[in-house]
């Protein structure tokens, strides 16, 4: 889990790069008289915008939840709630970054190609999602692997009650 937490975060912290770099350098550009961006009442530019900010968010939040996998104390329970549940949100909220990245790629491809070169928005948007693709392959095993061991049925093939449990125990401990 420690080597998961840790590639995943190496994964998470360029994605967060990327797209914060990205959110910085406006496709397009800004004008330089109202200092808002040229291309700012274009579809292409919301679409960018909306996935680029929760490609940002999400990557923000797979960092957190990884590095907080990584600073756990490693005790029992943690084993058995809390380290699988930081594991399935880290993932699942790592994969949602790697699909608004792209989003927000293909948006910026649209905007600076749409209007003179038509043709090559679809094949440079198709290989783009390759390494994404790759990722989800080789990842999702795992994600649906701890969703099944930490959710599913028990070892006696009974349904888990870990999930009323996990939510009683946290409120007890808020009392």
């Amino acid at each position: 889990m420690k080597d998961t937490a840790t590639s995943c975060t190496i994964i998470a912290a360029l994605v967060t790069t990327v797209v914060f770099a990205a959110a910085i350098t406006v496709p397009g550009g800004n004008d330089r008289n109202k200092g808002f961006p040229i291309l700012f009442e274009d579809r292409g530019f919301i679409t960018f915008v909306i996935s680029d900010a929760l490609g940002l968010f999400s990557s923000i939040s797979s960092v957190v939840m990884f590095l907080s996998i990584l600073t756990s104390r490693y005790s029992v329970t943690d084993f058995l709630f809390t380290l699988p549940n930081r594991l399935i949100i880290g993932l699942i909220t790592l994969f949602i970054s790697l699909i608004s990245m792209m989003v927000a790629f293909g948006a910026t491809l649209y905007l600076m190609f749409a209007h003179k070169i038509t043709w090559i928005i679809f094949p440079l948007t198709a290989f783009s999602c390759i390494p994404v693709a790759l990722f989800a392959y080789s990842q999702f095993p795992l994600l649906l692997d701890m969703i099944i061991s930490t959710y599913g049925p028990g070892i006696f093939g009974q349904r888990s009650d870990r999930i009323l449990f996990w939510i009683c125990k946290s409120r007890k401990e808020k009392l």
